[in-house]
């Protein structure tokens, strides 16, 4: 399967999430600040870490926190999003970066992550569609080179064709 490519990919992803960057300002690029980020921030920072579950627990909870500003609810489910793709579970990845979209259409990391997830899915046509919107706000994303390095990878698989004897 993929289990290589997911690995070595995971860190680039995680080192992608949303919060507590140090990189200017672009499209979709944004440290939060406000009523629910403490426990968002801390949850990015554990999903950074590799504790998925802790990070997403976290995440969840500062999203459930009253006040929580639209920039900020965009993000934590961006990081939610790459935190279940690196677990390997894009349906539940494909839904958080798609609710993340729809507070924040020029989120580049919401699209990455997505493509991502569906890559992971084996949805290639989905996977570059996103990594395409991606790109378009932030091309010279590290990360949107590696997607698509993985998605070009994967069309140059070799395929046989096995004969049934029946």
């Amino acid at each position: 399967m993929r289990l290589g490519s997911l690995s070595g990919f995971a860190v680039s992803l995680i080192a992608s999430i949303c919060l507590a960057q140090e990189q200017p300002l672009a499209p979709g690029n944004r440290t939060v600040f406000g009523v629910g980020v403490g426990l968002i921030s801390q949850g990015g920072e554990a999903i950074r870490l590799g504790l998925y579950d802790e990070g997403i627990e976290l995440t969840k909870r500062g999203l459930e926190e009253p006040g929580t500003d639209d920039h900020a609810r965009a993000a934590a489910l961006s990081n939610l999003c790459a935190a279940y793709a690196v677990k390997n579970l894009p349906d539940t990845a494909i839904a958080h970066c798609t609710e993340s979209l729809a507070i924040d259409n020029r989120n580049w990391r919401a699209f990455s992550n997505r493509s991502y997830a569906y890559w992971v899915k084996g949805q290639l046509a989905n996977a570059e569609a996103d990594l395409e919107a991606a790109q378009a706000l932030n091309p010279n994303a590290r990360q949107v080179a590696e997607i698509r390095g993985m998605i070009n990878e994967s069309g140059l698989r070799p395929h046989v064709t096995v004969e049934d004897l029946q």
